[in-house]
Order: structure tokens, then C-alpha cells, then sequence
């Protein structure tokens, strides 16, 4: 097994579960479980589930933790080589050519390797992932990969198996120590399997009512209790809907940001109604809970709440 200059700060599963809880991420051991793997083995981890259960973070905080560089590459439809991995510094290498045969310069060959050299080369998200430094290599995101085609997929085998990239005009750039590498996916496409099996997997699922307030207790330090349990049992409510978007942990963050910023100290009809657009992100899942159905769910929470108390 190699070694890993992360592995004193990540000794076990539970070391894990600390380390990022120090951050403030709260991980369940599953979770915790293939990060720790993922560490060890020097492996890519896959996440994938639905927007805004926290996958990205896992990335940010791991970087914070481990005091590591992120860099981060976010997909998108038609990202390419040139935008992700690198590209040449295309006019100064016209003002060397023209240098050089203003002064007389014919060996094409020396001129080429001198117009194709690292001075000319513009390091993009993936060849700046595989330039650090042993001891201090970069988590590298790649966020939200079922943005992109099958033939970037295709390409990132390469770096995914091996931690290298070919440039055809420069050579093989490989990592001296491989980057922690996290993918995510939010499913909008199946990714290809021949990428997932480079990697560790693991789904990201909306977090269990208990989770969800520890985390809004930590991440909303204003947010009173009762507010807070509300909020919670509201949301989960919500996601048992058929909505178009079911809000994340992220989207419940924000709600119980704003209603502390408006000293709100529980839920009434009219509160959630100003502030939906905080939580929900499409117009038609505003309008159904604004509609007597949002009512029947905040009824349903105050009975469950009064009913546990």
C-alpha cells in the first residue's frame, strides 16, 4: 500500500468522522467509511445523488482539513480539452516564430521544441491537479460530471487510472503524488462504466430528520429550537412529495438562515409563504405548497411535533 502524507490526520473511520465534523461537516460512517478508503487506497471517489445533499462540500472540506489546495473543474455541456486540461499561449508563440525568422532562425525542429515547451503552456483544472508538489497534491474536484459528453468522459480515463495526461505536442505530464480526487454527479445522466470503475462509489442521500438538525444546529447557530425542529420536519415533509425539485440540505440552510434574519421563532402560513422562494427554486412546486397542500403540511408537522414533546 503507498504511503499517503494525509494518513496521520485520516488513521481511521472515526478519525475521518472528526476530522471533518471539525469543519463542520457532519458524515455518517458510510460516508466516512470510502472517504477513508478513498485516502488509503489513493483512489477517485464518485459521489452522486441529488443536487444539494452535499456533495461539492465534501471536496471543500476535505481541502480545508487536509490543508491541500482545491482545485476545482466544473462540468458543463460542451466543455473541451483546451478549457479543462490545457492549451497553448497561441500569439506568443506567433510573436517566436516571427522572432525567429526575423533573426534568421532555420532549424525547424529547435524551433518547434522551443514554441512547445512549458514556457508556452497554459496549465488548465486537470494538468494544475497533477502538478503538486509530493506531500501537498491538490483535492480536485470535478463537479457535476453528467454535465458533460461521453467523449470527455473518455478522456478523463486516462487521468483517473493513472494520474496522468499525454499532450500530443509536449509529452506525458504525470503526478509526482497522485491528487485526492472527488467526482460528483447529480444523475442527470447515467456516467459510463468504465469511469465509475476507476473510482470508489458512493450515493449521497438527503440526510435523516436527526442529521438534518444537527447540521442546521451547527451551520445556523442563530436559529432557535423550535424553529429549527420545524424547519426540519417541514422539509422532510416536503421531500415525501412529488415536487419537480425536492429542496437539499443546502436549500434547508438557507431557509433557516433567512427566517433568522427575519426573527422569526416558528412557522406560520404566511412566514412560509414570503420565503419559499428561499427553499423551493421552481415556480410551479411554489405555487402547489402556497396552495392549501403547503397548509396540510405544516399542520401535519406542528401535530407530529406536539405529539413527540
Amino acid at each position: 500500500m503507498p504511503e499517503s502524507a494525509e494518513l496521520p490526520r485520516a488513521e481511521s473511520i472515526d478519525s475521518v468522522i472528526e476530522l471533518l465534523s471539525q469543519h463542520d461537516y457532519l458524515a455518517g460512517r458510510s460516508l466516512a467509511t470510502v472517504v477513508f478508503l478513498a485516502l488509503r487506497m489513493q483512489r477517485p471517489l464518485f459521489l452522486e445523488g441529488e443536487a444539494g445533499v452535499g456533495k461539492t462540500e465534501v471536496a471543500k472540506v476535505l481541502a480545508k482539513a487536509l490543508d491541500r489546495p482545491l482545485i476545482r473543474l466544473q462540468c458543463y455541456e460542451g466543455l473541451d480539452v483546451a478549457s479543462a486540461v490545457y492549451e497553448w499561449n497561441y500569439p506568443a508563440q506567433m510573436l517566436e516564430i516571427r522572432m525567429a525568422e526575423a533573426s534568421g532562425v532555420s532549424d525547424r525542429g529547435r524551433l518547434e521544441g522551443d514554441i512547445f515547451s512549458e514556457r508556452y503552456l497554459i496549465r488548465r483544472p486537470v494538468l494544475q491537479a497533477l502538478s503538486g508538489e509530493p506531500g501537498k497534491a491538490p483535492v480536485f474536484l470535478i463537479d457535476e460530471l453528467d454535465r458533460t459528453d461521453e467523449a470527455f468522459e473518455a478522456f478523463l480515463l486516462e487521468v483517473l487510472s493513472d494520474f496522468q495526461v499525454t499532450i500530443p505536442e509536449f509529452g506525458t505530464v504525470k503526478a509526482a503524488e497522485p491528487p485526492i480526487v472527488i467526482v460528483t454527479s447529480n444523475r442527470t445522466r447515467e456516467v459510463h462504466d468504465a469511469l465509475k470503475r476507476r473510482c470508489l462509489y458512493h450515493w449521497v442521500d438527503y440526510p435523516s430528520a436527526a442529521d438534518e438538525l444537527a447540521i442546521i444546529r451547527r451551520k445556523v447557530a442563530g436559529c432557535n429550537e423550535q424553529l429549527s425542529r420545524q424547519i426540519v420536519a417541514y422539509v422532510q415533509r416536503l421531500r415525501t412529495i412529488d415536487l419537480f425539485k425536492n429542496p437539499g440540505i443546502a436549500e434547508s440552510i438557507d431557509w433557516a438562515t433567512a427566517l433568522t434574519e427575519l426573527d422569526r421563532l416558528a412557522l406560520d402560513p404566511e412566514t412560509i409563504g414570503d420565503t419559499l422562494g428561499t427553499l423551493l427554486k421552481y415556480q410551479e412546486d411554489i405555487a402547489r405548497i402556497q396552495g392549501g397542500e403547503g397548509q396540510a403540511v405544516l399542520a401535519a408537522v406542528k401535530a407530529e411535533l406536539l405529539a413527540a414533546s
